[in-house]
């Protein structure tokens, strides 16, 4: 009965997110997953279409580590050992063995002090950016970063914050001349790969700036990445955005268990120092149970995939299968974004066209994301295409089949 005229209110909040085109609606219902067969990858089924098996095109799951045989037996296993959920926050009692372990091969895995979990990626970076920004702090941020950082800076409530247009590193430099002096502490925080576009950030003229500039703040430049898309999908053996760029200077580094690695949950590793602290002062982490015991157990296999022949193997065929996809794209007239990253947007540049041709695709069984105004500006409406290891010639092949009957 108390919610009566709230509810007036949020139907007419639905109805107005509908008339923009941003309202997300009714969610597909994965209900089903058959392993690959006869040169094609895994086919997915959906409630509501019947008979029907779907093409993925549409995870974040790079490597189809969630799918392997042995990842899901050490989850098993670990199950049985530690039950199904950790029942406390960490500082209380519930730390296993499981995530101490895990925080360790992530530091080792990335060349780092220290390492720590938290529930997911957006809760890492909302619980660790408001920790290390006070009033005396201005924030850098890149215009395309994700809505995780732009939550957790104005959570944060810096002295000021600042954006630079998407990797204009000349405004960046003009941004750090303009504001030295002017406060304590500067925290310069970016995406690794940006995830509607599938590029990344040029880290080593980051870290270049951050280098040459830090001397004008009395706590210096403080450089953090987001590269929940990088890891385990970028780089030659998948340790990211850094391993692309050559770049071992960026201070702490932010990714997820729940994209190319297969499981859930998210991370940061820096200097034990900082890890330390923030075990403190992040409320994500100190008031938030942890991934379960399991989860960290199956996230430790997977690293281990990861890092080893295999995953160097899966890797090579993820950026062959990329190409494949992009050079087929080109090849039909379509527009691309330059890159090598599994994502592979397709840039259409119209709303209602991008509409029909992701209702195309799942008319053919074949599941993409539609980015639409007013999401993105007018213009650069795209369709977004995610490449995964367990994808095949044969599938990527089918995809550019059903986009040349498209018109």
């Amino acid at each position: 009965m108390g919610l009566d005229k709230l509810n007036k209110v949020l139907e007419a909040e639905l109805k107005y997110l509908k008339e923009k085109g941003v309202l997300k609606g009714e969610e597909d219902v994965i209900t089903g997953i058959k392993p690959g067969e006869n040169g094609y990858g895994p086919r997915y089924t959906i409630r509501g279409y019947e008979n029907k098996e779907f093409l993925r095109m549409n995870s974040n799951s790079y490597l189809g580590l969630s799918l392997k045989k042995e990842v899901i037996e050490a989850e098993e296993e670990a199950a049985r050992k530690y039950g199904t959920g950790p029942g406390a926050v960490r500082f209380i009692s519930g730390t296993f063995l499981p995530h101490v372990e895990l925080e360790q091969k992530l530091a080792q895995f990335h060349g780092k002090e220290a390492g720590m979990i938290f529930g997911s990626a957006y809760s890492t970076i909302m619980g660790i950016l408001p920790s290390l920004i006070d009033g005396k702090t201005v924030v850098i941020s890149d215009e395309l970063n994700h809505n995780c950082i732009i939550n957790a800076i104005r959570l944060s409530r810096p002295k000021d914050k600042k954006i630079y247009p998407h990797n204009d590193m000349d405004e960046l430099e003009s941004i750090l001349r303009l504001i030295s002096g002017s406060c304590k502490r500067v925290i310069l925080v970016t995406d690794g790969i940006f995830s509607m576009r599938g590029d990344h950030a040029p880290l080593g003229e980051i870290a270049e700036l951050a280098e040459v500039y830090g001397e004008n703040f009395e706590e210096g430049i403080i450089t953090i990445i987001d590269d929940s898309h990088g890891v385990g999908a970028f780089g030659k053996t998948g340790r990211g955005t850094t391993e692309y760029s050559g770049e071992s200077r960026i201070d702490i580094i932010v990714a997820t268990l729940g994209k190319a690695l297969g499981v859930n949950g998210g991370y940061i590793v820096s200097d034990a120092r900082v890890v330390e602290y923030l075990r403190e002062r992040a409320p994500f982490y100190i008031y938030s149970n942890p991934i379960t015991p399991a989860e960290a157990s199956a996230s430790i296999r997977a690293l281990e995939i990861l890092d080893s022949e295999r995953g160097r193997e899966m890797l090579s065929h993820l950026r062959n299968m990329s190409r494949r996809l992009k050079e087929g794209f080109t090849k039909l007239g379509f527009e691309v974004v330059e890159g090598e990253h599994p994502i592979v947007p397709l840039i259409i540049r119209d709303t209602k066209r991008t509409a029909e041709l992701v209702n195309f695709l799942k008319e053919n069984m074949i599941l993409a994301t539609g980015i639409k105004y007013p999401v993105v500006p007018r213009g650069s409406e795209e369709i977004r295409f995610q490449v995964s290891a367990d994808h095949t010639e044969a599938d990527i092949d089918y995809v550019l089949e059903v986009l040349g009957k498209f018109s």
